[in-house]
């Protein structure tokens, strides 16, 4: 059954008074406090409504109502506005970030940043090397048969392997040696260097071929092997008053989800572009977490996203609130991604 204009306005009503004062709604407080336009026997029966339809639920013997998880999902997808960021809060989120000296720097500044403005768990996806472009290679001869190879990627990450020569190879080879590579490789996806890296064998010079096949190796290793995804993480200790507590009865469950790295990477490492998911309670794909919400997205230097932002809290949260700062705080970071 669809709700009509009024009873949605009832929801709407019943979901902020929840969030903000974290008690059960009853029909008098909800008259009382918002311009419904009605009368308080009108409200109680559209929550009886609403309480059938699954969107509210009565809590123990308390009078008043609370969401359920369908309310939640009804009040992001349909009643939700956007709450729009205060200059303050922009002002704020810019100057915090833009002192990062280097990547690391970027996502832990993020991290916290995000948890202090939410109130939430936050947690941040180091830019993925897979979804990363080569901006430059560098060789550097710590001997006359070793090298260190240094991959700079276009989102900042750096990678480092050091490469055992078979013979001694004279410095203007190196120098050669890394102008072939860079004038192949810089700038390609490193999703695309398979082919690359074996065209760089086959057009060596003869001369260069076989330190080109050692160091043709060590690329593959260092461009196409999948890296351990790294996570960042900050305010776990918000859990402790965000009342997760009420469902659970311990905190448990959900700081040892918080531990498994890939349960973090599938909540917030598989966001499309320029969308926000919301996952509200049961909608987890982890029990540990069904008492929670997770609101993220994907960041990256303009169109491209390299990794997932976001925050994990109780369903009670604020979802407008939070979805505009998790927005916001992706999109300052995709510019300052953009800028290196």
């Amino acid at each position: 059954m669809g709700l009509d204009d009024r009873k949605l306005a009832v929801l709407r009503a019943i979901v902020e008074d929840y969030v903000s004062t974290q008690e059960p709604v009853g029909s008098k407080a909800l008259v009382e406090r918002h311009q419904l336009g009605v009368s308080p026997a009108t409200v109680r029966n559209d929550m009886a409504v609403l309480e059938e339809e699954g969107y509210i639920r009565q809590p123990h013997t308390s009078a008043g109502r609370v969401p359920t998880d369908r309310g939640y999902r009804l009040f992001v997808d349909r009643l939700s506005r956007v709450k729009p960021l205060s200059p303050a809060e922009r002002r704020a989120i810019e100057r915090f970030l833009v002192g990062a000296v280097d990547l690391d720097d970027v996502v832990h500044r993020t991290v916290r940043l995000l948890a202090q403005l939410t109130r939430q768990v936050a947690v941040v996806q180091y830019p993925s090397l897979a979804r990363s472009s080569v901006r430059h290679l560098e060789l550097v001869p710590i001997s006359t048969t070793r090298l260190m190879l240094v991959m700079i990627a276009d989102t900042g990450r750096v990678e480092q392997r050091l490469v055992e020569l078979p013979g001694p190879v004279p410095a203007d080879d190196v120098t050669d040696l890394r102008r072939l590579v860079n004038e192949k490789l810089a700038g390609a996806r490193l999703s695309d260097t398979p082919p690359l890296v074996q065209t760089l064998v086959d057009e060596a010079p003869p001369e260069l071929r076989p330190t080109m096949t050692t160091l043709a190796t060590v690329l593959l290793e260092t461009l196409v092997e999948r890296h351990e995804e790294r996570i960042a993480l900050a305010g776990t200790a918000n859990l402790t008053r965000g009342g997760l507590l009420d469902f659970q009865g311990s905190l448990r469950p959900i700081l040892e989800a918080l531990e498994e790295e890939v349960v973090l990477l599938k909540l917030i490492g598989e966001t499309e572009p320029s969308t926000t998911r919301v996952l509200i309670g049961d909608e987890n794909e982890f029990d540990n977490l069904r008492a929670a919400s997770v609101v993220s997205t994907g960041y990256g230097p303009g169109a491209t996203i390299v990794g997932g932002l976001g925050v994990l809290g109780p369903t009670r949260m604020d979802y407008p609130g939070t979805i505009a700062t998790v927005r916001a705080v992706a999109r300052y970071v995709g510019e300052l991604l953009a800028q290196n």
